[in-house]
């Protein structure tokens, strides 16, 4: 008995094989699906999404015909993380992609190809057009083409297409003009009717960084416009899912690389075809006010093309078949991260639920304003950091370069921008506890890699990042408790503190220094442990913690150990992470004199690109 095609491809994806070569074109009639999408881009400057944004009449007309999304959000503020987990429908920090850039390129779980591997198998021709800028492995016969020239017009005839379109005009480097340009390139949106957030400062220079912005939003949305004519004018606009959406959020100060909402929650439109509206349980021009996230959009598009989800996926399609309206606008959660930028070091989750949003800074003492060389290429960035250093700025707009909290709670629809922390309110402990373990059980069920460092992860992880974390997921759970103490108050954490500064694995006397460190002058009766630990630990980075924690504190010289460390370092990656704390103790902490050059480090440790900037700032002042 002869199995029918279709049939054959759900039973050969349900094995794990493929079982058509690519180009072959099935007998089944399927939708083409194009993704545009816009660099750096959040919500709040499209008029369609947010008041004080700028007409897009083009995007628009998508959503008139189609579906609008209030609350879509990309799982990472910065392109590369976001991108990976567009491509693989996967949590970033599960599968060993959360650093934006990645050091070492990771293979993805379980034989999991990025998902137009799939779409190619069964027939579709699949196209990028101008970026990928992925931190996993891509894999074979992802793409028919991938250029800047990459168009679905060279397929077959009558073969179903999916074609991904990125457009830069609203990419953070349109923004690093000089003072001159500012004069002799006026914009055409006004500055002076600009709507500023509330973080940032009225000034010139952030009414007309506002303004050009604008400017480039109606560039891209005369772009996207074009692209729809296209399909028009090739007679398959109504065969076409067209999908708008930004990268991720950005790209005014204090937005990209960030998980607030500027950072993170992307404007989502989607046109929907005349041809295939039986796939859509919705009609046009609806707003869905479901949550969705990036890791969602691959098992969509799989879905919109009657191809099976693969296990390894992270998300849950939002349109097709078996998908019903009521069913997504029931969602109402969405999760983030933030590790590394370039480099710039962090560790950051959150969870929008609702209208609440929780934020873990794991590290609360990088303060958000920790120098990131090419984010202060913008004259707003460079701006911005001066008033705060001349005492110019409200509390609002200080916040940016301060301390933050371990944990904060804001209500978006109190507060849209973020500026009012409730974690401490006691009339919202509630709901502080609720997301609190949210977030943990999420963290854990991942699980979390983060927990460890970058560089112990390129060593012992990131040859099969599901497998480590599989293999050591009670390790992971063992220490973000640990991290966790930083939670607590500090009477309820000390005697626990004291015991993970004793424990024989390294990694829990790393977590215990960092708590330390969360909790300032609070934990100075660990001055002396930590300067036993910061000249003999074995390990070199819990040594870089306990001398981070004596400096932060102005308990102890950081400089000792973290020289030491740094001159005997083979290790690229945790020499970076080094750098991190110099920069951080040296801009944040003032009091020492640093003192580091090229010729202080290792050849091997010198190729790295995150060590090359860091060592660049530093000796530029």
């Amino acid at each position: 008995m002869t199995m029918p095609r279709f049939a054959a491809i759900v039973y050969g994806f349900s094995l794990g094989v493929t079982l058509f070569a690519p180009g072959t074109v099935l007998a089944a009639d399927r939708p083409n699906i194009v993704w545009l999408l816009s660099e750096d881009n959040s919500k709040h400057f499209l008029e369609i999404f947010d008041s004080h944004g700028t007409p897009t009449p083009n995007i628009q007309s998508l959503g008139e015909h189609g579906l609008i999304f209030d609350h879509a959000f990309s799982n990472a503020p910065v392109c590369s993380v976001a991108r990976t987990t567009l491509m693989t429908g996967c949590y970033a920090p599960r599968i060993g992609t959360q650093y934006h850039r990645r050091t070492v390129a990771v293979p993805l779980p379980n034989e999991l190809q990025m998902f137009p591997f799939y779409l190619r198998q069964t027939g579709y021709y699949t196209t990028n057009k101008q970026k990928k800028d992925y931190n996993a492995i891509e894999g074979e016969d992802v793409w028919d083409e991938s250029s800047n020239r990459a168009s679905w017009r060279n397929r077959a005839r009558d073969q179903p297409f999916f074609h991904m379109q990125s457009f830069a005009a609203s990419h953070e480097s349109s923004l690093h003009f000089s003072a001159a340009e500012m004069t002799a390139d006026p914009t055409s949106t006004d500055p002076h009717v600009i709507h500023l957030s509330p973080r940032h400062p009225d000034t010139p220079t952030f009414r007309y960084t506002y303004a050009r912005y604008h400017d480039r939003i109606q560039q891209i949305d005369s772009q996207i416009g074009k692209i729809v004519d296209d399909l028009a004018s090739d007679g398959v606009l109504e065969d076409t899912f067209v999908f708008y959406f930004g990268d991720h959020g950005g790209v005014l100060p204090g937005s990209k690389g960030y998980l607030y909402e500027t950072g993170l929650h992307v404007p989502l439109v989607v046109r929907i075809p005349e041809k295939w509206k039986d796939l859509v349980d919705n009609a046009d021009g609806h707003r869905v006010s479901g949550y969705v996230s990036f890791i969602d959009f691959a098992p969509t598009v799989l879905n919109l093309a009657g191809i099976p989800v693969p296990r390894q996926m992270d998300g849950q399609p939002f349109l097709g078949r078996h998908v019903k309206a009521v069913e997504v606008d029931a969602r109402d959660e969405a999760y983030g991260y933030a590790d590394r930028f370039d480099e710039k070091y962090d560790l950051v989750r959150s969870l929008r639920k609702g209208r609440y949003k929780y934020i873990r800074s794991f590290q609360p003492f990088n303060y958000d304003a920790l120098q990131n060389n090419y984010r202060y290429r913008m004259l707003a960035y460079e701006e911005w950091r001066r008033l705060y250093e001349a005492g110019r700025l409200n509390n609002a707009q200080r916040q940016f370069f301060e301390a933050r909290t371990a944990e904060a709670l804001y209500d978006l629809e109190q507060d849209p921008y973020e500026t009012h922390n409730l974690a401490a309110d006691p009339g919202h402990a509630t709901t502080l506890s609720d997301l609190r373990q949210r977030l943990n059980a999420w963290m854990m069920e991942m699980p979390d890699l983060s927990l460890y460092p970058e560089s112990e992860l390129v060593a012992r992880a990131f040859d099969d990042p599901t497998g480590f974390g599989q293999r050591h997921r009670g390790e992971i759970a063992e220490l973000l408790d640990v991290a966790n103490l930083s939670c607590q108050s500090y009477a309820d954490a000390r005697q626990r503190i004291g015991t993970e500064l004793e424990h024989t694995d390294p990694w829990h006397r790393y977590w215990g220094l960092v708590v330390c460190s969360s909790f300032g002058r609070q934990a100075a009766e660990f001055a002396d442990r930590a300067r036993n630990l910061s000249e003999r630990d074995p390990e070199p980075l819990v040594r870089i913690r306990a001398a981070e924690f004596l400096g932060l504190t102005g308990l102890g010289d950081p400089r000792p150990a973290m020289m030491d460390a740094l001159a005997h370092s083979n290790d690229p990656v945790a020499s970076a992470l080094i750098l991190n704390s110099v920069v951080l103790l040296r801009d944040g902490y003032p009091g020492y004199h640093w003192s580091i050059t090229n010729q202080q480090l290792n050849p091997n440790v010198r190729q790295n690109d995150a060590v090359n900037r860091r060592l660049q700032y530093l000796s530029s002042e």
